[in-house]
């Protein structure tokens, strides 16, 4: 992601990750885990843009939900899911599907987020429902933080 960098005053969005204000040299940037990051990268535009993208290359990948799901988390974490996070995000899934299905205006709204045009081939409705799921996939501590 690309973003306007001043050297006094850092991107709102990395600075709720701390990011150093390049003032002074960092050799190593200090782990941080807020809430802030987390509504940064659940909400802000670029993320959920992200989100979007990376629903639509899992949804070209294959027709079954398990495949799609074990392809979702192992592209983002390179490992496969456990039983637990797979019945998660299949609920997460089902339920994100019935509200866009019963509000189909909600899920236009969700794709028309970024500047990048959404892939019309897609169906609005799983493309929205796994867009949330994405979004959850790519907003998990394994996925942010390497140890």
């Amino acid at each position: 992601m690309y973003t306007y960098w001043k050297r006094s005053a850092p991107h709102p969005g990395l600075m709720a990750f701390d990011t150093p204000t390049r003032e002074k040299c960092v050799l190593q940037r200090q782990r941080t885990n807020t809430p802030m990051q987390a509504l940064v990268t659940l909400n802000d535009e670029q993320f959920v843009e992200a989100a979007r993208h990376f629903a639509g290359r899992i949804l070209k990948s294959d027709k079954k939900l398990a495949s799609r799901l074990n392809l979702a988390f192992e592209l983002a974490t390179a490992r496969p899911a456990d039983d637990l996070r797979r019945k998660v995000l299949q609920t997460a899934h089902d339920e994100q599907f019935a509200i866009f299905k019963a509000e189909p205006a909600r899920a236009t709204q969700l794709l028309g987020v970024g500047e990048s045009k959404r892939d019309e081939s897609l169906d609005p409705i799983a493309h929205a429902a796994w867009t949330i799921v994405a979004g959850m996939i790519l907003n998990l501590d394994e996925t942010l933080n390497r140890e």
